[in-house]
């Protein structure tokens, strides 16, 4: 690719390349290094992203599937994602079209050409292996197929250029392999089995912090100023935290593509696909049940300022303001009584629900404001009446 003078040049580039037959905007893209198997080369543990791009930045995206094209390497904008291996032709190639932006400041360049430099001046210094580096394009919200699309995926969620739920990870546990953890480095489980003897008896056995396919959520995001993990174990990969979260030690758990869309308190297990609401507290050990935990394939979502109580369970969508009471389990299932007293408040505070009878199934209560679930002690009787009081994080503690 030609030295591209000019802004006006670069931007009547990106034109000509566009109108080329077959040409189709990425929904997602993205420089990645992988980790490979210690016995089978060909196998990628581990795609690591310093910048995605998800539906944005389609310039940077067109020069990188010309740069490629221009490798004798086609992208089939057919597939619902494409990897390509890159090198330093193909970094040449994308640094030429941006000559019109080198001039800036590293830190007011944009983030693709950062991303293009650095490593453009990482591969000249220190070399590299044989496809170490590749570029990927997802060109349709498909089931996963690669670990690198599938990782790309886990960043989006991770990093909220996408909600919660909202993508299609079919696919992501079958193209994930399932590979021991080392100081955040992805180890083969066969390599190990190989070499356990020599290993062991020259005192080298590493050592392993957990076998999984995810890694978890601190070995490649950088939370927000005032998010805590207290624990790195608690938060997987794909997992989505808002500014202002605080995972605490213990019984706390968050899944991937489950989380938090505002300052929150977990202590207990937020499930795969499960959300947590602004200003919500989830109480130590309570846990919330994903898709697959006997909620009929209901993903479970909390409204704000809510609380679930200690050891409690919550199998149904919450409203905003809504209480379990400690150790008190709600299911679809879960007869509940509710006074006629109490149902006029609760009536009054979802105006746009008719709620009719004494005794109800949870799931005919799943997403309605204002409920306090309670368990009568003497008598067993599992009641909802209307909360009195919202749930109020501590400010200092977030």
């Amino acid at each position: 690719m030609q030295i591209t003078e000019t802004t006006d040049a670069f931007k009547s580039l990106i034109e000509t390349i566009k109108k080329q037959d077959g040409y189709k905007d990425p929904i997602a893209f993205g420089v990645c290094r992988v980790d490979v198997g210690q016995l089978n080369s060909d196998k990628t543990l581990q795609a690591t992203y310093p910048l995605i791009n998800w539906n944005e930045n389609f310039g940077s995206a067109a020069i990188f599937i010309e740069a490629l094209r221009e490798q004798g390497v086609c992208v089939d904008v057919t597939q619902s994602e494409v990897v390509c291996d890159i090198n330093l032709s193909f970094l040449q190639n994308c640094l030429n079209a941006f000559t019109p932006y080198s001039d800036e400041a590293y830190g007011a360049a944009h983030k693709n050409i950062q991303v293009i430099s650095s490593l453009y001046n990482i591969i000249k210094e220190n070399g590299m292996r044989d496809g170490e580096y590749k570029v990927v394009f997802l060109f349709e919200d498909a089931a996963c197929v690669s670990v690198e699309a599938t990782y790309l995926k886990l960043y989006a969620l991770s990093l909220a250029k996408v909600q919660l739920r909202s993508i299609n990870l079919n696919g992501a546990f079958g193209a994930l392999p399932n590979v021991a953890w080392s100081a955040g480095e992805p180890i083969e489980l066969d390599w190990l089995r190989e070499f356990e003897i020599e290993l062991k008896l020259t005192n080298t056995y590493p050592h392993i912090d957990f076998v999984d396919k995810f890694p978890r959520f601190l070995q490649h995001i950088i939370p927000a100023d005032n998010t805590r993990i207290l624990e790195t174990s608690k938060v997987r990969f794909g997992a989505q935290l808002h500014a202002g979260t605080t995972v605490m030690p213990g019984a706390s758990y968050i899944n991937f593509n489950a989380g938090t869309t505002g300052i929150s308190m977990v202590e207990g297990r937020i499930s795969s696909s499960a959300i947590v609401g602004d200003g919500s507290d989830v109480g130590g050990g309570a846990s919330i049940l994903g898709v697959l935990s006997g909620t009929d394939g209901n993903p479970i979502s909390v409204g704000k300022n809510s609380l679930l109580g200690a050891n409690s369970v919550c199998g149904i969508p919450l409203g905003d303001a809504c209480i379990i009471d400690a150790g008190l389990a709600i299911l679809e299932g879960t007869k509940i009584g509710i006074y006629p007293d109490q149902l006029a408040k609760i009536q009054e505070a979802n105006p746009k629900v008719t709620i009719d009878g004494e005794v109800f199934k949870g799931k005919d209560l799943a997403g309605l404001n204002g409920l306090h679930f309670r368990q009568n002690s003497t008598t067993g009787e599992i009641t909802a009446r209307r909360s009195t009081r919202e749930i109020k994080l501590n400010t200092d503690l977030h």
